[in-house]
């Protein structure tokens, strides 16, 4: 990663001003309980780091999908009263953004004090990346940090936009770690390298596919994308999820790949997502008409994870089944379990976050990985080789 970071930034760059930092503090919320603070917890390093030092810290965040308005229900007044739980210390917060009471509140901070401001999506032109609201955005800072890998796939004012008009615009330390992560496993990944990637549709995932195949000595695939996969060879699929306009996709791509893609040898099938009581395993030759997969067998389990107890470098980004249903979840769990018994063995071990993140940290194994993504979407398009504009934004480190 060739962006400067917060560490790179002189004492007199940070003590008495204020730092605008870019979070992802896009929570799941109960009304207004947080059932996951993972990404708080993540944003602490940089924020204690900024405060530390005598910055004055100036939060902002979006938070679900509110339509360039205020919405109640979508306020980071909740995440402004676990931060501070977390903290242990005082958290600012004001109920506005681009507006002078929020300017005058960055201004009445005292070196090391928090400041949390209102859902940057409550605001117009946030998601259309609007210079007006952009330059409206560095108003409220002296320099500008990018710490919301969640976000940085987004062009977005508060992420991409406000950059080209604060200065220094850095990255914080989550997204530093999240890039140092992602971009030595691709560029340099110590071998044996595999991949997983599971989820229910191959288009999602086939610029993923296209970058990693000459860069991994296996790709193992699980979840309904593997069905598509099954049509192309000609197998039957009973009910499960093919994508019809992706099989002569499917069947180009194991023509080239040759015996680096690995397929389920075996599958759990039921006749209906809501019929778990039925599941049972059969070989991936002997899916039923009137059933449709919804995990990897047993015996596919078994094999993905000595393939893991194998490798030194491992990404995993996709379940391997319908996880949230205990009688699907065999599949995912055995992933989990065997990169965190790689992870203590020495390797690297990476979860690209959305789902696969939940399904760990459900498993109660998100500390024996390496590196557990913040951002799905992000994680995904770093994968696939994109630009992240959120990341593109910030300033290049000298050579």
């Amino acid at each position: 990663m060739n962006k400067k970071t917060v560490r790179d930034l002189r004492d007199e760059e940070v003590r008495g001003k204020r730092a605008l930092v870019r979070c992802d503090f896009n929570v799941p919320l109960e009304g207004a309980r947080i059932t996951d603070d993972s990404r708080i917890k993540a944003s602490l390093p940089t924020i204690e780091h900024l405060a530390g030092r005598g910055a004055r810290v100036v939060l902002l965040s979006h938070l679900g999908r509110p339509k360039g308005k205020p919405d109640a229900k979508y306020s980071l007044q909740p995440v402004g009263i676990r931060l501070e739980e977390l903290r242990g210390k005082p958290v600012q917060f004001v109920e506005s953004t681009d507006t002078d009471e929020a300017i005058k509140a960055t201004h009445s901070l005292k070196d090391g004090e928090v400041l949390l401001l209102e859902n940057t999506r409550f605001l117009g032109g946030e998601e259309e990346n609007d210079p007006r609201l952009s330059r409206a955005l560095a108003e409220l800072g002296d320099f500008y940090v990018n710490d919301a890998f969640g976000a940085a796939h987004r062009a977005h004012s508060s992420t991409a936009g406000v950059a080209e008009y604060l200065k220094p615009a850095v990255a914080g330390l989550l997204l530093e770690k999240e890039l140092e992560y992602l971009g030595k496993a691709l560029a340099d990944p110590k071998r044996p390298f595999v991949a997983i990637l599971g989820g229910a549709k191959i288009s999602g995932k086939i610029d993923v596919i296209e970058q990693l195949l000459p860069k991994v000595d296996a790709l193992l695939i699980g979840g309904a994308m593997a069905c598509t996969f099954f049509r192309a060879m000609g197998l039957e699929t009973g009910k499960s999820l093919v994508e019809e306009d992706r099989v002569d996709m499917a069947k180009d791509i194991l023509d080239r790949a040759g015996t680096t893609l690995i397929l389920p040898h075996d599958a759990i099938v039921a006749p209906a997502i809501d019929r778990p009581e039925s599941a049972h395993a059969v070989t991936r030759a002997a899916i039923p008409p009137g059933e449709g997969m919804f995990d990897i067998g047993p015996k596919t389990a078994e094999s993905y994870s000595r393939a893991v107890a194998t490798a030194k470098t491992v990404i995993w980004n996709g379940p391997m089944g319908v996880s949230e249903t205990p009688a699907f979840a065999g599949g995912t769990q055995a992933i989990a379990r065997a990169m965190a018994a790689a992870t203590d063995k020495g390797a690297i071990t990476i979860v690209g976050g959305g789902d696969s993140a939940a399904a760990v940290a459900e498993a109660g194994l998100s500390e024996r990985m390496s590196h557990v993504s913040t951002g799905g979407g992000a994680s995904l398009e770093f994968l696939e080789g994109k630009v992240l504009p959120g990341v593109a934004a910030l300033e290049d480190r000298a050579e």
